[in-house]
């Protein structure tokens, strides 16, 4: 996968735009600017295999140094900028990253990383647009390295680390293909091709680029010659004056996204032109049908959604007029096959739900942790990652919940995605997570946070409404006991909640 001959066939079309700063790299300062990194990295002795860990902010060079690791034939691991320093110190010696590639704006974790290596930080260090002891200054130590490709170049890959919401994170490594970047397909062309982006495509990603979807898409698109437009935050609103300012043709978003545009005032929402866009895609947690619907009603039936992980174990894609027909699913298997096993390890009969397994998809390890691969697998080889949900009749894939998000009340299972779904269609609610906690006699009870749009709504009697409202619509089991209000709650930036706060703020409270 590259962008060289779009480079040379058209070098001053834009490659990166950033909003709403509108800084832009064009794809001919790109290819330049991944190649003068790559040489760097050669001379300072990177080969094939090796890793260089990225903590950086969404900025203009953060693709030059994903090029510039993919054409080196490394393993580039993208480190989350809302870690601490010891947390991102784990990552960066689990990695054994022999360069670390950070920011001005990340300088405060960068000048901490020492504190938290006993063996020290990689030999190279490299920070951008700033000075920091022992370090590089970049561009500046590359503005002497040639422009043109290295001439042993291999196809790299992204090395990803789990959010770690059940743990410490995990890397997710797979086997290098031992191919030239020229040689090397593109892993996303299927994908891309369902939601028709192509080298005419203006491609928004409103998510941080140290996650693996907006990573991978952003320069999945450029290799096909697709301009990016990357948000430097998201914001409900900038992501509406996005599409309209840079005519935006297809964007990936999640559903938190989602909700939070759809909470904007009408005149606000209504205010911003989104009839440039094709097509848009979702992913990274289950979307509720309404808001999914009123996303449809408003954008039109271009509303697309795939489910994978950053795992790759297997892919289904549903567009929107299917999903208009099988709402919920998450559409039928476009990368290997998908399985529903029960606790036997057999496979269950259509409707009923189980583990989730893939056989055919992309190979894995978990780096440093031959438990957790193996754990990953039965005696198929299908892989699965955790999730829980059912096939129905036609071969479509329902989502139930995470295995890990699991209530056991009484003995009964409850599935906390349902109750959350629906919260989060209440006109006052932003937010909601649903979770269990310590229960003497159930062994767990169902309890529920919430975010409102307006501060004003958290009070003890809008939880009261707000309790029988959920249980006039749904089973009084599957019901939160009470409901307690958050001013923000711990979501990632890919719009996944991490429950373990809430259960430890809330298991000994009444």
């Amino acid at each position: 996968m590259q962008i060289r001959p779009l480079a040379q066939a058209d070098p001053d079309r834009p490659a990166v735009i950033l909003h709403p700063s509108a800084t832009t790299v064009s794809f001919g300062e790109l290819e330049t600017r991944a190649n003068q990194l790559a040489h760097y990295l050669r001379h300072a002795g990177l080969g094939e295999g090796d890793a260089v860990a990225v903590v950086m902010e969404n900025n203009a060079h953060f693709h030059a140094v994903m090029w510039a690791a993919r054409r080196c034939g490394l393993y580039y691991v993208l480190i989350n900028t809302h870690l601490t320093a010891p947390e991102a110190a784990y990552i960066l010696a689990d990695s054994g990253a022999k360069a670390i590639i950070g920011s001005s704006a990340t300088r405060p974790i960068c000048e901490s990383l020492a504190d938290h290596q006993p063996g020290g930080l990689p030999a190279l260090r490299i920070i951008a647009d700033d000075e920091l002891h022992g370090w590089h200054t970049y561009p500046r130590c590359v503005a002497d390295q040639p422009g043109t490709a290295i001439p042993d170049e291999r196809e790299g890959d992204l090395l990803q680390y789990s959010s770690g919401t059940t743990g410490r994170p995990k890397g997710i490594r797979r086997p290098l293909p031992a191919l030239t970047p020229a040689e090397a397909p593109n892993p996303l062309a299927p994908l891309l091709g369902a939601v028709g982006i192509t080298g005419d495509a203006t491609y928004l990603s409103p998510a941080p680029l140290y996650h693996t979807a907006p990573a991978m898409w952003s320069l999945a698109a450029q290799a096909l010659g697709a301009t990016t437009v990357i948000m430097e935050k998201f914001d409900p609103e900038q992501a509406l004056a996005a599409i309209q300012h840079h005519r935006v043709t297809h964007g990936q978003f999640v559903p938190a996204m989602f909700v939070r545009m759809l909470k904007l005032p009408a005149h606000v929402r209504n205010s911003y032109d989104v009839s440039t866009l094709q097509r848009v895609v979702h992913a990274a947690a289950s979307c509720p049908v309404e808001i999914k619907k009123q996303m449809i009603d408003w954008w039109g039936p271009i509303v697309d959604e795939y489910y994978s992980s950053s795992e790759g174990a297997g892919i289904t894609f549903i567009g929107a007029r299917d999903w208009l027909t099988h709402p919920g699913s998450v559409g039928k298997a476009m990368l290997g096959t998908a399985h529903i096993l029960g606790k036997d390890g057999q496979e269950l009969p259509a409707g009923e739900p189980g583990h989730i397994y893939f056989d055919g998809g992309f190979p894995f390890e978990y780096l440093n942790d031959a438990e957790k691969t193996a754990a990953a697998q039965n005696s198929h080889g299908w892989t699965t990652v955790g999730d829980i949900g059912y096939l129905d009749e036609e071969g479509y894939l329902f989502l139930t919940d995470r295995r890990h998000h699991m209530i056991i009340s009484g003995g009964v299972n409850i599935y906390p995605q349902e109750a959350e779904n629906l919260l989060v269609t209440h006109p006052k609610v932003l937010d909601a997570a649903v979770f269990g906690i310590p229960d003497d006699e159930m062994g767990q009870s169902v309890k529920a946070a919430v975010q409102t749009v307006a501060a004003i709504d958290a009070t003890d009697e809008f939880a009261v409404e707000l309790l029988r409202w959920l249980r006039d619509q749904l089973a009084h089991y599957k019901c939160p006991r009470s409901i307690a209000f958050e001013a923000q709650l711990p979501r990632t930036d890919t719009g996944k909640l991490n429950k373990q706060p809430l259960i430890d703020k809330y298991a000994n409270q009444t």
